[in-house]
This record gives structure tokens, C-alpha cells and sequence, in this order.
């Protein structure tokens, strides 16, 4: 056995340890997408952060030890079945996600915003002002827009779904090409 393999071995029993005592507060692990590699990250109540390609991975780490809780631990054992739903959408077999989220990082009128996203159904679209509305206040369309920005767990909550009031794609963290490809994939867009 190499230095390398005892190594993982070692760590990978490390892990398996701190679960074991509860010692790890939230779980996270890289996965490859077509858009590039996520970071995404649970907690025992569910999803608390997927991070997508081109943030900075320990930037959000960072942000997690303060918001959530420094007991962080790498362990995608226990993301498999986020991987799983995640690989599936992406190759089109898979058109709602059925995993548990943890809505700790947003509060208030930004929460409800991203509640009545994540009922958007798939290759349906909805715009700024009716998550809005929705929330529970129709002139509150730009703060619907910074609630959709803010989206922790963007894919799964599908704020790429929400566009313009008045048309166009408005924007997306990832960039609006990835947006626009979400969309098309989902037939939303043509």
C-alpha cells in the first residue's frame, strides 16, 4: 500500500468516525456536472448549500463555518443520493428533486421567495414579479430578484426558472449561458 492510499484509507476512517459521534455538523463533496464541479453540502435536516462552478470552494466552506457550523467535514458518502439526483437531472431522466433541504441560510420574504421557486415545475418558467407575489408582496419584484441571487442551493431550487418580468433571461449566478442551457435542457425555452 503507497503513503497515498494509507493516507485516504486513514482519512476516510477519520470520517467515518466523526459521523459515527456526531461530530460532523454539515457533510460536503464535490461533484462533476456539464457546467463544471459543484460543491455541494448537507446537514442532517438536508441541502444546505450546492456551490456551482466558478465560486471560490473554500470561500463557501468558510461561509458555512461561520453561518452554519465549523464541525465541517468532507463526506460524500453521504451526498450519494444528492450526486444520484443531481447525475440524473442532468442526463434528463429526472424532472423534480425529492431530497430534504435546510433553509437555514435565508430568512423572512427571501425564504418564501425560494419556497414558491422550488415549486416551479419543470419546463415551466415564472418571472421576478409573480415569486413576488407569491411571497406576499407583488411591488416587491427587485427584492425577489435579490432573493433568487442569494438562492443557496441553486439547481435544485430552480431559480434558473424565474425570468424577467418583462422578458429575457434576467440574470444567474452561473452566468447566463448556463441559464439558457438549463432551460432549453428542460424545454422551457427554445
Amino acid at each position: 500500500m503507497s503513503v497515498g492510499e494509507a493516507a485516504a484509507q486513514g482519512a476516510a476512517r477519520f470520517v467515518k468516525a466523526a459521523e459515527e459521534e456526531k461530530l460532523v455538523d454539515v457533510a460536503f463533496a464535490r461533484v462533476d456536472s456539464p457546467f463544471g464541479e459543484l460543491l455541494i453540502a448537507s446537514t442532517r435536516k438536508g441541502v444546505v448549500q450546492l456551490s456551482l462552478h466558478g465560486y471560490d470552494q473554500n470561500e463557501t466552506l468558510e461561509d458555512l463555518a461561520h453561518k452554519v457550523s465549523p464541525r465541517i467535514f468532507e463526506a460524500p458518502g453521504r451526498l450519494d443520493e444528492v450526486r444520484r439526483e443531481l447525475d440524473e437531472y442532468f442526463a434528463g431522466k429526472r424532472k423534480s428533486f425529492d431530497l430534504p433541504l435546510d433553509w437555514q441560510l435565508s430568512h423572512g420574504f427571501a425564504l418564501r421567495v425560494l419556497k414558491a421557486t422550488a415549486r416551479i415545475p419543470y419546463g415551466r418558467v415564472s418571472s421576478y414579479r409573480e415569486m413576488a407575489e407569491k411571497a406576499g408582496n407583488v411591488r416587491a419584484t427587485r427584492a425577489a430578484g435579490n432573493a433568487l441571487g442569494g438562492n443557496a442551493i441553486p439547481i435544485i431550487v430552480p431559480c434558473h426558472r424565474v425570468l424577467r418580468t418583462g422578458g429575457g433571461l434576467g440574470g444567474y449566478g452561473g452566468g447566463l449561458p448556463m441559464k439558457e442551457a438549463l432551460l432549453k435542457m428542460e424545454g422551457a425555452i427554445l
